[in-house]
């Protein structure tokens, strides 16, 4: 029996109010994801595995997002993790992570953020599984990543370039 409150107790049918039938409410969505590209280099083994110093790693981030068809984007989270020792590399990660990410009926300010700052953070959870077990394989430690904010460096992203534009603007402008 279903709760009051419950979400197939509470649809509304009638597209004529705006409910489920009609196709005007915003939607947004994963459709898939995979792995588009990964390169693993382990230049220096078998000597790296001897070397006792504690490696400088390296890492990161760019986000990509292009239309890959109608309502339908490309969201790509490329990963750069390199670690160095004073010896020489000890590894090179190079991993881009894609999410196919449906939008409809988004208007376009909240579209560029979903596809910026949203769709990254969904992603991010298997690009790190990915990094970690291509370390791992490479045998290394796994290379752990912090959880990332994507959200705060998409608006520091924001703040920059329109301090940037605001900086270009002629005399006068604003």
């Amino acid at each position: 029996m279903a709760d009051e409150g419950d979400v197939l107790t509470n649809l509304n049918m009638d597209p004529a109010a705006g409910a489920n039938g009609a196709d005007n409410q915003p939607q947004v969505g994963i459709i898939t994801q995979y792995v588009k590209d990964l390169s693993v280099e382990n230049p220096n083994a078998p000597a790296s595995f001897q070397w006792g110093e504690q490696p400088k790693l390296d890492v990161q981030f760019n986000i990509g997002a292009e239309q890959a068809g109608d309502d339908v984007h490309e969201v790509s989270l490329k990963v750069t993790a390199t670690a160095t020792t004073s010896q020489g590399n000890l590894y090179l990660v190079e991993l881009t992570y894609c999410g196919l990410i449906g939008l409809r009926n988004l208007p376009d300010e909240h579209a560029h953020a979903f596809l910026f700052a949203e769709a990254p953070r969904l992603l991010f959870p298997f690009a790190r599984s990915v990094v970690a077990d291509a370390t791992r394989e490479a045998g290394f430690a796994p290379l752990m990543l912090d959880p990332i904010d994507f959200g705060s460096l998409y608006q520091q992203q924001l703040a920059n370039r329109a301090q940037q534009q605001g900086e270009n603007a002629p005399a006068g402008e604003a």
